[in-house]
């Protein structure tokens, strides 16, 4: 699917069709995460804002503990 921005007072909106928001359980108080690598532009759900806290946590301390390791192991 092609879309194009909306302007939306100084910004730009991405329209989302409603079809598409039923799929995703998505609605008007839903909060949604945008992420980006650089070239592409991704927009989730945030479902467990918890359970995304924790896994950040855990994410960080295995870095801590085998960051050197896994680097090398990369190589």
């Amino acid at each position: 699917m092609i879309k194009t921005l909306t302007k939306h007072g100084n910004s730009l909106a991405l329209v989302i069709e409603k079809p598409i928001l039923e799929l995703l359980g998505i609605d008007a108080d839903t909060p949604l995460e945008v992420t980006t690598d650089g070239t592409n532009l991704k927009v989730s759900p945030v479902t467990d804002v918890n359970r995304r806290e924790k896994f950040q946590a855990a994410l960080a301390k295995t870095n801590r503990k085998y960051g050197k390791v896994l680097k090398k192991l990369a190589e």
